[in-house]
């Protein structure tokens, strides 16, 4: 396992990716701007119209070097990746233990209450640290509300029932997000969540920030040799990375979810940093995406003792760690899957 990752996010519209010798150079109208090395990258995503050349491409492949593109404005639409890493023996027991009921629910039941205690603990966080500014009664509800549900799904027996459950957390902790917004209230206020497209400023930074973790989970389970598309919890669909949103549920509330908070309650994005269309999408300019990209890497680079191990380690290499435990679960050298859960 590398012990940092280095992601390259691309944003500049027009910019081509090439290869030079063993280093990836980026041009844009025709002069380098920037030329690493190979090795030194995990992944590669590219927003709108930027350009690789096929041999940058084959490269990447050859060293696991996951490229990803997306639209200018963060909706993923299609990655290159080289030879299917792991052994096969691996993925034939992720396929049976995804069709044995059994096993199918031990683990969505695991991850459905990771995300319950997590989204739980970020309300109970933010009514520690400003609950003496009063108006923190919907993020107590929430809360309350959440700590109930985590009874109810150790107890439910179905794997529909428990994405029942997940669905009824997630209406529940947003019904409380509004109160955890402190600054920027009116051009930042939290109404509901709206996807494909956003509807305002705050949920056009939490779809693009979920697109960016859910890359890099994919990226996780891929080098552990784990099938993306092949999920517990998140049903199977052709081209949906089921396993890889099922491994950032743990990760939403406690890393997306407080990395948007923190953008917003800090002025680090403002109103003016956004776009309404004519069709009432939100979309961010240029700089607020890169002022998000920044944050967003600088987060990962943080370091925090890992739950299960004790180990501190970068929290970028979170999700690297728990599709190795993934992977080590189901190879069946740990009897349970431990996901993080933040206390």
């Amino acid at each position: 396992m590398k012990k940092y990752l280095n992601t390259l996010y691309v944003t500049t519209q027009g910019a081509y990716l090439n290869k030079d010798g063993e280093a990836l150079c980026v041009a844009i109208e025709h002069e380098v701007k920037l030329r690493v090395p190979i090795h030194m990258l995990d992944g590669v995503v590219c927003f709108g119209n930027v350009m690789c050349s096929p041999f940058l491409m084959h490269h990447c492949a050859e060293n696991g070097v996951l490229i990803s593109f997306l639209s200018e404005h963060g909706r993923f639409l299609a990655r290159v990746s080289g030879p299917v890493s792991g052994n096969v023996l691996l993925r034939r027991e992720q396929y049976r233990r995804s069709e044995d009921p059994a096993k199918h629910l031990e683990m969505a039941r695991a991850i459905v209450l990771a995300k319950v205690a997590n989204a739980r603990t970020v309300l109970l966080r933010a009514q520690r640290d400003h609950g003496e500014k009063g108006g923190m009664e919907a993020v107590t509800a929430s809360a309350r509300r959440l700590d109930h549900l985590i009874d109810r799904v150790r107890a439910d027996t179905d794997v529909e029932i428990l994405r029942g459950r997940e669905g009824e957390a997630a209406r529940t902790y947003f019904e409380g997000f509004d109160g955890l917004i402190t600054a920027q209230k009116e051009a930042f206020a939290f109404r509901g969540r709206s996807r494909r497209p956003p509807l305002d400023n705050i949920n056009c930074l939490l779809s693009f920030v979920y697109t960016l973790l859910a890359h890099d989970c994919e990226a996780a389970l891929e080098t552990v040799g784990l099938d993306p598309q092949v999920g517990f919890l998140h049903r199977e669909r052709p081209g949906r990375a089921s396993l890889a949103l099922d491994l950032m549920e743990e990760f939403r509330p406690s890393f997306a979810d407080r990395l948007v908070l923190s953008l917003v309650n800090l002025r680090q994005v403002q109103a003016g940093g956004f776009v309404k269309r004519e069709t009432g999408a939100v979309e961010m300019t240029e700089e607020t995406r890169k002022t998000v990209l920044t944050a967003y890497q600088k987060r990962k680079q943080e370091e925090m003792t890992h739950p299960f191990l004790g180990e501190t380690a970068p929290l970028g290499l979170f999700w690297h760690l728990q599709a190795q435990l993934l992977a080590r679960h189901i190879r069946g050298d740990l009897d349970g899957y431990p996901p993080v859960i933040w206390k």
